[in-house]
């Protein structure tokens, strides 16, 4: 399904519903669009997005840094140019982060994503993609596209080189029809903490689904949108110059809580690509709910998706002080003298009453 992004698809059928009298309506809401106020119609009329330009960035990326008044945090070798943030350079060895400082309590969202991968390596000898992340930590270096390994919240992948795949070729082995993949792919993936991304076998083990997505080298702008309603997950992208979302993934029953961090991040290895990050834009998505979903849908502290199984996430116990450590080593050792002194006494007792039976 295609969904319109430029002007001839909502302004047509916003004019319809337009008459002469609404002149004055019309002028506010042109007015609004120019400012970048919002409210954006999407859906039939039936939501409205606001720009929350905290948790959004766009040139001349103001805002971005290290200190702690920046709205956004880079991390290792990302760095900022003129026209785009630059996550990792098409180098090996180099990963690269930008996170957002202000966390995100809206209930229902869409995040859209602007974004450039390309490079100088030929067919299947570039890596490794990028990732966009709502997860309870920020700034976290790690092996899952230059993120830490069991994230809490929600990840989507871009992922351009098909690790899976190669081994199986480099054992001789073929994938069977049902189950090839064409790369580069999009999935996504929640998380309570408690699942490892599975780099070898390309994230599929805890995929909640996937597409292809041809995105490198491309001489037009690619997107992506990832869309939170109602507890529906929904990821489509704009790839082929055509101004057009195409769907990608969609998975009710998708719970994910409020308060957790914007971000993205990418890493090259051996192969390498340059991922530049042009813009982050953050709707917030106005929508109406009966009084029967507003008690199904409320918060959670956990990310979870309905039917699917997540392993219960252990907490380790915290260290014990040193006070504690010395009483249970005291009484410990009072218990064992208490016990060494009443095995004595019962055994010579029993030595005694022996005697007396012998006599």
């Amino acid at each position: 399904m295609a969904v319109t992004l430029g002007p001839s698809g909502w302004w047509q059928r916003w004019r319809r519903h337009l008459s002469a009298r609404d002149g004055s309506r019309m002028l506010l809401f042109l007015l609004l669009l120019g400012s970048g106020q919002g409210p954006w119609p999407v859906w039939a009329g039936q939501t409205f997005e606001y720009l929350k330009r905290e948790h959004s960035l766009s040139k001349p990326y103001q805002g971005v840094g290290t200190g702690s008044s920046s709205l956004w945090n880079l991390m290792g070798n990302a760095m900022v140019m003129t026209q785009y943030i630059r996550l990792t350079p098409d180098m090996q060895s180099k990963q690269g982060a930008l996170w957002n400082r202000v966390p995100c309590f809206l209930r229902d969202w869409e995040l859209q994503v602007h974004f450039r991968i390309h490079g100088q390596g030929k067919k299947n000898l570039h890596g490794d993609g990028l990732a966009i992340w709502y997860t309870k930590d920020r700034m976290q270096p790690g092996p899952v596209f230059g993120n830490m390994d069991k994230f809490v919240g929600l990840g989507v992948f871009v992922d351009t080189y098909p690790n899976e795949e190669k081994q199986q070729e480099a054992q001789k082995r073929r994938y069977s029809p049902g189950v090839q993949r064409v790369f580069p792919y999009i999935s996504a993936m929640v998380n309570n903490g408690s699942l490892s991304y599975d780099h070898e076998r390309d994230g599929r083990p805890t995929e909640l689904g996937g597409c292809t997505a041809i995105v490198r080298n491309l001489h037009y702008d690619t997107f992506l949108v990832i869309r939170y309603v109602k507890r529906h997950l929904t990821i489509m992208m704009d790839i082929d110059g055509k101004h057009e979302w195409r769907d990608c993934i969609e998975v009710p029953g998708v719970r994910l809580p409020r308060g957790y961090y914007f971000g993205t991040s990418s890493i090259t290895g051996d192969l390498s690509d340059n991922h530049d990050v042009i813009s982050l834009k953050l709707f917030e998505l106005t929508v109406e709910r009966t009084p029967e979903e507003e008690k199904l849908h409320r918060d959670v502290f956990l990310p979870s998706v309905d039917n699917m199984k997540l392993p219960e996430m252990t907490v380790p116990l915290p260290p014990l002080s040193g006070l504690a450590l010395f009483l249970i080593v005291f009484f410990s050792l009072v218990f064992s003298v208490f016990a060494i002194v009443i095995g004595i006494i019962l055994y010579n007792k029993w030595q005694e009453q022996s005697r007396k039976r012998f006599y």
